[in-house]
């Protein structure tokens, strides 16, 4: 069967095969320069001429009788036989059953190219290969051939038909990526960590995004900077770095994996970039050369090595941390050396505990009970930084937490190191328990105390009218400010610089997050891409030393003097109190409603539905009610009761 026409598209580029050395090579297709494997070909005659069939052959595969192999079965599948067989075997197995795309006839193969499949003993050795088709597009092998048609498929939904692949001398093949003018190796199948080593995932562009901002106004402050990226992977995020800040920072990434260490060298080649494998000592701007000359443009150390070993022997300014899964693992190695003032960026894909499915696995890695809420992203978040203060406070080091992102595929959190045991103690004073109401939603911090108290005082009045408890007690979690304004700003700035047009509209959202107004207020008022907010204790020397005296104590009056201006804890979705039998107001006009009831709104990233409010639920669901219209009146009804509305108000 082939695909259909509305799967076929002009200009497709070859590749090359990234499966071990067969016995034969197909020939040269007409106008290619590249060779395709040999199971891929345009017409029966093509496999036929693999073995003539009318008369000599290659020596490999002809027999001291005159039988001839099977150029695409083992001997032992296939023995040697005559020419009528063989042609026979050739229409029957491999072209009876080929896939079809732009021309190419990929046939099923039975050779070594796949992994033996293990027998049922579990002896791999004792097993059976296993009958493949080699893909044109990306060169993978897929066994079944209703998979190969669903795999060209979203090569096509995808966009992905248009990368290149070439051939590594390991006989491995390649895709050619670039984001943000950094150009990246992807080995096939990159998009599975159980199938590739040098995992990379397109949807996590934002994150590396943000990292570089974040980075970048950190450069700002000190300079150079030194910054590890400690799961390299491809290199891709360390790269990007190196490539865009140049001087400005020193780049370390290292990985524990060899493959990935040795395609992290190859893309450091690939743009122009010097690798530096032994241990790095001072180096100064000379390591920097220009495009013009061909010299580097920048260094960047790679390195075989844990992430712990390195962040325990050496102190960094910037460390980012983006493991598969949960970070817990190595907070305490970050912030064993990070300088003070320095900031940790912290990753964590593990959402499905995050997110409270897995309860058991959010409390063994977190320290946290939860339960399933409306605003599980920020309670996400802010679980993230509290184990993040919790590791800080262990090296007698405080936080200030200047960005936490929860989206649908990550939690992001980025905070500035405070070193001394006084601003430990002030982080840990932050997280608190809370109680929630499985009721209405409705939730209260509780304050810090010694004395024993039976009763959780909700604003709510679900306890009294409703049979049974129906408050539960969740954290700790973190109860300060999930923003620094100031830093958001100034990465508004970053983005801006350095064409980031993905990010912005994200960054934007924050910024009004993080003052609680609404985004139309934000852009009438004073301009945001302004140095303001630039952090009072950013001075330090080239080493990162703190400086004592008059910063220590300047330090603590910025963070009390910020302390009234945080934003509210969560939000509400106005969804999920929507009164059953009306019609809501838009949300941007219940913003509107909210703010002339005296009440600071601001809409959320963490929920598009969602609104950040210092107002109470009962609050928020009056003025919710105030402007629904009903739904089971007449339009001619609607219209009435909204004219005399507005009379009242007038």
């Amino acid at each position: 069967q082939s695909l259909p026409d509305c799967f076929v598209f002009p200009d497709i580029t070859r590749r090359q095969s990234a499966t071990p050395p067969c016995p034969a090579a197909s020939p040269l297709l007409s106008g290619d320069n590249l060779k395709l494997h040999i199971s891929i070909q345009t017409t029966l005659d093509g496999l036929e001429s693999l073995v003539d069939l009318n008369g000599g052959q290659s020596a490999s595969n002809l027999d001291y009788s005159g039988r001839k192999a099977c150029p695409l079965c083992p001997e032992e599948k296939f023995k040697a036989c005559y020419s009528h067989k063989l042609r026979r075997h050739l229409q029957n197995l491999h072209w009876k059953v080929f896939v079809e795309f732009e021309g190419q006839k990929m046939c099923i193969c039975h050779l070594p190219c796949r992994n033996l499949k293990p027998s049922l003993s579990g002896d791999q050795a004792s097993g059976r290969h296993v009958a493949h088709y080699h893909c044109v597009v990306c060169s993978v092998t897929i066994a079944r051939k209703t998979d190969m048609v669903s795999h060209l498929k979203r090569h096509i939904n995808k966009g992905e038909t248009e990368a290149s692949y070439s051939g590594t001398p390991s006989g491995q093949a390649f895709e050619i990526m670039k984001e943000l003018g950094t150009n990246v190796q992807l080995l096939p199948n990159y998009t599975t960590v159980q199938k590739s080593d040098t995992y990379f995932n397109r949807k996590m562009k934002s994150n590396r995004q943000l990292v570089f901002c974040s980075l970048a106004v950190l450069a700002e402050e000190r300079n150079p900077v030194e910054c590890l990226d400690a799961f390299g992977a491809t290199g891709i995020t360390g790269l990007q770095w190196a490539k865009h800040l140049r001087s400005s920072v020193r780049v370390t990434i290292t990985d524990i994996n060899e493959t990935c260490v040795k395609m992290i060298r190859e893309n450091c080649e690939l743009n122009n970039i010097r690798v530096d494998t032994g241990s790095r000592g001072p180096r100064g701007p000379e390591g920097v050369g220009s495009d013009a000359d061909g010299s580097p443009i920048a260094a960047v150390e790679v390195a075989k090595m844990d992430a712990n070993v390195i962040m325990h022997l050496r102190p960094f300014d910037y460390i980012h941390l983006d493991p598969f899964g949960t970070a817990v693992n190595y907070l305490d190695a970050a912030f064993r050396n990070v300088r003070n003032l320095g900031i940790v960026s912290v990753t964590s894909t593990d959402t499905s505990s995050l997110y409270s499915k897995y309860p058991n696995v959010t409390l063994r890695h977190y320290g946290c009970n939860i339960v399933r809420t409306e605003y599980y992203k920020e309670l996400a978040a802010r679980m993230v930084v509290t184990s993040v203060a919790r590791a800080a406070a262990r090296c007698n080091k405080g936080i200030e937490v200047l960005l936490a992102v929860a989206l649908e595929h990550f939690v992001l959190v980025v905070v500035r190191v405070l070193r001394g045991p006084t601003q430990a103690d002030e982080s840990v004073k932050k997280m608190r328990n809370l109680v929630h109401c499985q009721w209405c939603e409705e939730r209260v911090f509780l304050k810090h105390s010694n004395m024993v108290d039976g009763k959780y005082t909700l604003p709510c009045t679900c306890h009294g009218s409703l049979p049974g408890k129906t408050a539960v007690q969740l954290g700790p979690i973190w109860s300060g400010s999930l923003f620094n304004i100031g830093f958001l700003r100034r990465m508004l700035v970053a983005a801006v610089k350095h064409s980031m047009d993905d990010i912005q509209p994200l960054i934007k959202t924050l910024i009004c997050e993080s003052e609680c107004t609404t985004l139309k207020a934000l852009v009438h008022g004073p301009s945001v891409l302004t140095n303001q907010g630039k952090h009072p204790h950013c001075t330090t020397d080239q080493s990162g030393k703190r400086k004592s005296g008059e910063d220590s104590g300047n330090i603590l009056k910025k963070l009390k003097s910020d302390a009234s201006l945080e934003h509210p804890p969560f939000y509400y979705s106005i969804h999920r109190h929507s009164i059953r039998g009306m019609n809501m107001p838009k949300l941007n006009k219940f913003l509107q409603y909210l703010t002339e009831a005296g009440f600071r709104v601001a809409r959320t990233h963490f929920d598009p539905t969602g609104v950040r409010t210092d107002a109470r639920l009962e609050q928020f669901k009056a003025v919710l009610t105030k402007y629904s219209v009903p739904t089971n009146t007449s339009a001619a009804t609607s219209t009435s009761q909204t004219s005399g509305r507005v009379e009242g108000v007038a």
